[in-house]
């Protein structure tokens, strides 16, 4: 959540981010008011329990007489006190949700707007011409069936729409992409975990996705557990409720899980193949650091993310993301977008967050500074979404003969092979 400081001493620092947002400003006039409400509560309870306290202690040493006054005031005050505390609590719950509603603040420099208002950082590769090569590129799903590695026929007869099997060739390169991810991530100091995929509301909520993306989420009403829709969400709850040594810091993961998503508001789109699905697996990387340090280390997760999409040998170009496109936790977010050649456009393949102390607050994960206790900074980054790498991996690479040639980075995962060969 954002900082209180912040609400009360900069609101139209908080107003101008709700404005690039395009988000309503009336939140923070809300959060304002009860601010104060849940403050005036608060002295209100504790100036009735002062006034009970002071007659406890009056009443051992008053007459007779004085003692049936003051326990007469007593019992009025401990239904007073009892009022009083119930208003009390019921003011900072209003508060709290009304904070947890509003956006991280957006960093200086994000592009204002929605979705088609990124601006573009640079671009990567060389984007391939089909058409002088004297053929017309499949898509992934024909490629797919012809190397016999994807089967979304079965996937939705046994799980039903948006599910797949990744089989021989398919699975096997899932495999050699997460060895290579992962060998990718250790080189650059990260360590792996493997984490859970049932989560307590306390990690959804923490990370931010019981808000606006609340309807994207799998909940086991049963268990009260969550399915996570990313490895972001166990990462960022690991040291919840801890404190974290300045020197131990920063802390660098990596984690690979299956990610689940309803995809509700995607109805209609991406129906062909596997590029929006309801479960996928993905390697996820997770910081915590100081707050100093979140915009390098931002820079930092960037970098190793185009490492892998170069290492991969596809086309791509990374775009800064627009207010209006940021989730709520997210201060400033990098897109790298991979060229598909059936669509003639880029998609997205990989995204990294800055999360500046925002979710740290509502984790209570803290850093011990020289300058005192404090939220830590958070920050992700998608490594490598399989199916969509997959995607990018066939289509790109793609040869006239229905085989995909494999990238040298890939080729030591695959018992050397150069081309994937229909079956």
């Amino acid at each position: 959540m954002i900082d209180v400081k912040v609400l009360r001493a900069e609101p139209d620092r908080i107003k101008a981010s709700q404005r690039a947002r395009g988000e309503s400003e009336a939140i923070v006039d809300e959060a304002l008011a009860a601010d104060s409400a849940r403050r005036a509560s608060i002295a209100a309870y504790e100036a009735l329990r002062a006034e009970q306290k002071e007659l406890g202690k009056q009443i051992p040493r008053a007459s007779a007489e004085e003692r049936v006054e003051l326990l007469g005031r007593t019992k009025e005050l401990a239904e007073q006190v009892k009022k009083a505390e119930a208003a009390e609590r019921d003011a900072g719950e209003s508060f709290d949700r009304l904070l947890k509603a509003v956006p991280n603040l957006i960093i200086d420099g994000v592009p204002a707007g929605g979705e088609d208002n990124f601006v573009v950082l640079e671009e990567r590769g060389t984007v391939r011409d089909f058409a002088a090569e004297g053929f017309t590129p499949r898509d992934h799903l024909e490629l797919g069936q012809l190397l016999g590695a994807i089967d979304v026929e079965r996937g939705a007869k046994v799980s039903g729409s948006r599910f797949y099997f990744l089989t021989g060739q398919g699975a096997e390169l899932e495999l050699a992409l997460l060895n290579l991810a992962i060998g990718t991530a250790q080189r650059n100091g990260l360590v792996p975990i493997i984490p859970p995929s049932l989560v307590r509301p306390s990690a959804m909520e923490g990370t931010g996705f019981l808000g606006q993306a609340a309807q994207d989420v799998y909940h086991l009403p049963d268990d009260d557990l969550y399915l996570v829709g990313t490895a972001e969400v166990p990462l960022a709850a690991y040291h919840s409720d801890e404190i974290l040594p300045a020197e131990s810091l920063p802390r660098r993961y990596v984690g690979y899980s299956p990610c689940f998503r309803r995809e509700a508001g995607a109805h209609g789109k991406d129906t062909r193949g596997i590029f929006r699905v309801h479960w996928f697996d993905k390697v996820e990387m997770f910081v915590f650091c100081a707050p100093e340090d979140a915009e390098a280390e931002h820079a930092r997760l960037l970098s190793w993310e185009k490492q892998f999409i170069d290492a991969l040998e596809i086309p791509y170009r990374v775009i800064d993301v627009a207010a209006g496109d940021l989730g709520l936790s997210a201060a400033r977010k990098f897109d790298c977008e991979g060229w598909l050649p059936t669509q003639q456009r880029y998609r997205e393949i990989t995204s990294t967050s800055n999360c500046t102390q925002f979710q740290a607050r509502r984790l209570n994960i803290r850093g011990r500074f020289a300058g005192g206790v404090g939220p830590v900074a958070t920050l992700n980054g998608t490594l490598c979404a399989m199916p969509r790498m997959i995607i990018m991996l066939l289509e790109n690479h793609q040869q006239a003969d229905g085989s995909v040639r494999v990238p040298a980075a890939l080729q030591p995962f695959l018992g050397g092979r150069t081309h994937l060969s229909p079956v």
